[in-house]
């Protein structure tokens, strides 16, 4: 499915259309189609794309007690109903935004506080208070409701690092430690022995910390672990230490759970703040012969929840891609999600954790912990529009396919089908993201509803989680809150994508702020403050979470230990890492600071908390311009902002247009990596943008810019493979998404750049498929006659059939009508032409 806004029906052309962007007007597809060439099957009144209703019935439905028909009916009815509504929401969006920009171009500048929040309240920008309310979700799993913990994203179209995030419950710290930054040296190459001794000295001083011992004693002293039974079943945690003596916890209830062993036990349990460590105990291993007490590894219990996305990390751009990240999804649910790897030379099968039991230490009986993070599912935004389900001749809102179908999926792990479970409590956890303002949520919670009446499923199986991302919401996050109250399992700080609708919101009132200023603006703080103060005023806390943002950059682990605590001493209870091992080291954080104390003290000082909300909401409106707008800069100040926003730009378009990767580490203008997904493309795109707009900078700047940084890019990406570089030509899809999104990026609704990156993505993989047809024709040396070389098809075993899924190649199908857009900003900016154009230069001209 093209991932776009549909025009309404009369901006419709037999087979394309035009470009027509402004702001307060959604956007036109120029991905032209027939649905004569679309492959379809009639479901109802539904046209769904045939592979794609093959894969809902033939493998989604089987086991849930949906019958297809009843799935297709029940989403027809859907559709029917929501999709005009829909597309009301969208035009909402584009008629507030219309009134934003003109009053800003009558009032250019920083605002009056008054005026300005005499327009937001008239026209309806800021919705009218909600009457008194608590959250009320039930039935909200311990990992979102009860414990705070680390929380993973990863994009849902890559299997194995879906299942890497699945198993990312547990970590070895030795590992975080040893392979990171946290330890300073050299860490590469083969395991070096010295470093593995400092490793464990960390690993001892971190223990110390968390769970220290009785007297003087430190873990760095013990030489075995042992379990000394008492009278009731209950057993004691005894070491002994190098100088002859014995000690014990110094809180004995931090001892949870063991494995006996002789003499020593193998594994000893421990917890603190509702999280565990877990000491492997082995003295035949390689590392544990080299330790006192003989451990091996000490196991941390690390993601507790782990969000499987379809969305910003995700590059699914049409029908194949979004089965793959579907059948990801269900795979997931059916516990049966797998990906083949090499491992020390050999091929293993890496499949999903069971669970973990200990023996007691409370007394008779075992303790048995998850061994995977609880999975969520985030599905894409209202926004979001799909080819490859039709109502009619018109394009439907994708998050309403992805509801139904994320629901489904999960009525494998809901019915006992799985073969480990994900929910305990019978829940279905999405996170819905880029909601503008309660009547949107208000939205969302109906459509869930719809979902889980269409699905026999019990009212409120489906919760949500609201991404607090969007400026809008974040002015009428109560109100949101109260729209979702019986089904809201978290509220989200997504300060990137924040960032990027505060730039787009207020982009005729100014220039911005240089990019790095931004996040020290009052509206930044604010934001921050004022979601974690709605959450505990509105008694999210026990039913849900409070969320806090991702740390960006994974090769830099020592300064994440060192700051990223603060999130949690601001009151969240879980915040966003980009690794399994960064999930590893965030738990620490869980070990020294009690949430629950901290949000304890919070919610009795309810009356501090109301107080300062309408400082807060004042702080939100506050909009990030430059001073004297931006006269005081120095040229040389503007001109490394510009390199660095349009580094980061094509760093991240090249790879997802090129290679359809939604996320991955790009390195920026200093070669630091960092963890690049839309929302800091959004940034990026919107920052120059606005610049452009009132004139820091101008177009031939711009593009000099850019055509000096494709270089930079093309060299940090040098052996790369697959990789499309961008110079010298500047004519491929990848250097054409790059200037729309910079050209044109003032008139995308809300800055998103979703419908730039798929488009152009769909011109790469036709592209793409062109070249597949070209090397599969050759001439045959003994007749000279053109021939079809087929691969051999592929033998699918059971096994095979559980793996992860991959994009596969089918035979090339007749090529779609794209006809890819002109360029109109600058007639240097080169011109891609038509499809069937670009096929004859390509051809030569022949008819072919």
């Amino acid at each position: 499915g093209a991932r776009r806004a549909a025009p309404p029906p009369q901006e419709r052309a037999p087979t394309m259309m035009k470009l027509t962007v402004g702001r307060g007007h959604r956007a036109a597809t120029t991905v032209a189609r027939r649905l004569a060439h679309v492959p379809a099957a009639a479901a109802g009144r539904l046209r769904v794309d045939d592979k794609l209703k093959a894969f809902v019935d033939d493998e989604l439905l089987p086991g849930t007690g949906v019958a297809p028909s009843k799935f297709w009916d029940g989403l027809s009815s859907i559709l029917e109903d929501m999709a005009p509504r829909n597309r009301a929401l969208l035009d909402r969006r584009d008629e507030l935004q219309a009134q934003l920009d003109a009053w800003h171009r009558a009032n250019p500048g920083t605002p009056d506080p008054t005026a300005y929040a005499a327009l937001l309240e008239s026209s309806g920008y800021l919705a009218p208070a909600a009457p008194p309310f608590e959250v009320c979700s039930q039935h909200v799993d311990p990992e979102l409701a009860l414990v705070a913990g680390p929380q993973l994203v990863c994009p849902v179209d890559n299997a194995r690092f879906i299942v890497n995030a699945a198993n990312a419950r547990w970590g070895s710290l030795l590992d975080a430690i040893y392979g990171t930054d946290v330890l300073p040296g050299d860490r590469a190459g083969a395991y070096k022995p010295e470093r593995g001794a400092a490793a464990f000295g960390v690993a001892h001083s971190l223990l110390d910390e968390r769970f220290p011992l009785e007297g003087e004693a430190t873990w760095s002293d013990v030489t075995a672990l042992s379990v000394a039974m008492r009278d009731g079943g209950a057993a004691s945690l005894q070491l002994s230490l190098a100088s002859g003596g014995e000690a014990s916890l110094r809180d004995g209830a931090q001892f949870v759970g063991f494995l006996p062993g002789v003499p020593t036990a193998r594994s000893v349990l421990l917890g603190k703040n509702g999280l565990h460590v877990e000491l492997q105990v082995d003295r035949s291993h390689r590392i544990g012969a080299t330790h006192a007490a003989g451990i091996k590894d000490v196991q941390v219990e690390s993601a507790l929840s782990a969000i499987c996305d379809m969305e910003d990390s995700a590059c699914t751009v049409d029908a194949a891609d979004k089965i793959v990240a579907y059948g990801n999804w269900l795979g997931l649910m059916r516990g049966e999600l797998s990906v083949p790897m090499s491992k020390g030379g050999k091929e293993v099968l890496r499949e999903m954790n069971g669970d973990r039991t200990w023996t007691s230490a409370a007394g008779p009986g075992s303790v048995t912990l998850p061994g995977r993070a609880l999975l969520l599912c985030r599905n894409v935004g209202l926004h979001m529009y799909t080819d490859a389900v039709m109502l009619g001749s018109e394009e439907v809102p994708e998050g309403i396919v992805d509801a139904m179908v994320t629901a489904a999926a999960a009525m494998h792990d809901l019915q006992g089908n799985s073969r480990v479970t994900n929910s305990k409590t019978g829940s279905v956890y999405i996170v819905k993201p880029k909601m503008h303002g309660p009547e949107e949520g208000a939205f969302t919670a109906e459509l869930f509803s719809r979902v889980e009446g269409e699905l026999g499923l019990p009212l409120h199986t489906l919760k949500v989680g609201v991404m607090d991302e969007e400026r809008r919401t974040s002015l009428n996050l109560r109100q949101m809150m109260a729209a979702t109250k019986e089904r809201l399992f978290f509220i989200n700080t997504g300060f990137l994508d924040r960032t990027g609708d505060e730039i787009h919101t207020s982009m005729e009132a100014g220039p911005m702020m240089l990019k790095a200023d931004l996040k020290g603006a009052p509206w930044y703080s604010n934001y921050e403050e004022s979601n974690v103060d709605c959450g505990v005023a509105l008694k999210l806390v026990g039913k849900g979470q409070i969320g806090k943002g991702m740390w960006a950059a994974p090769d830099d682990m020592a300064k994440m230990v060192r700051d990223k605590g603060a999130q949690l001493a601001a009151g969240a209870s879980t915040a966003w890492v980009p690794s399994p091992t960064a999930a590893t080291l965030h738990a620490l954080h869980y070990h020294a600071t009690s949430v629950k104390e901290v949000q304890g003290g919070m919610a009795a000082r309810a009356a501090e908390i109301a107080s300062r909300a309408s400082s807060q909401a004042a702080g939100l409106m506050t909009i990030p311009l430059l001073p004297a707008g931006g006269k005081s800069l120095s040229a040389d100040a503007i001109q490394r902002d510009l390199d660095n926003n349009a580094q980061g730009l094509l760093g991240y378009v090249v790879r997802w247009v090129g290679q359809g990767v939604g996320c991955s580490k790009v390195p920026d203008f200093d070669n630091v990596q960092l963890m690049e997904d839309r929302a800091t493309l959004r940034i990026s795109s919107q920052h120059i943008a606005n610049w452009l707009h009132h004139g820091v900078v101008n177009e031939e700047q711009v593009l000099e810019t850019v055509k000096r940084m494709a270089a930079v890019v093309d060299k940090q990406n040098l052996g790369e493979r697959g990789y499309k570089p961008l110079a010298p030509s500047f004519d491929g899809p990848e250097w054409h998404a790059a200037l729309e999104l910079i050209f044109k990026g003032r008139d995308i609704p809300n800055g998103y750049t979703e419908e730039t990156l798929s488009r152009w993505r769909r011109v790469r993989k036709a592209m793409e498929e062109v070249e597949e047809v070209e090397q599969l024709f050759s001439k045959d040396a003994g007749g000279g006659k053109d021939e079809l070389k087929k691969p051999a098809p592929e033998a699918k075993s059971p096994q095979a059939l559980r793996r992860g899924r991959t994009l596969e190649r089918a035979p090339p199908t007749p090529l779609p009508p794209f006809l890819a857009p002109r360029s109109t900003t600058l007639a240097s900016t080169g011109d891609v032409g038509g499809w069937d154009q670009w096929l004859l230069r390509r051809w030569g001209g022949s008819e072919r």
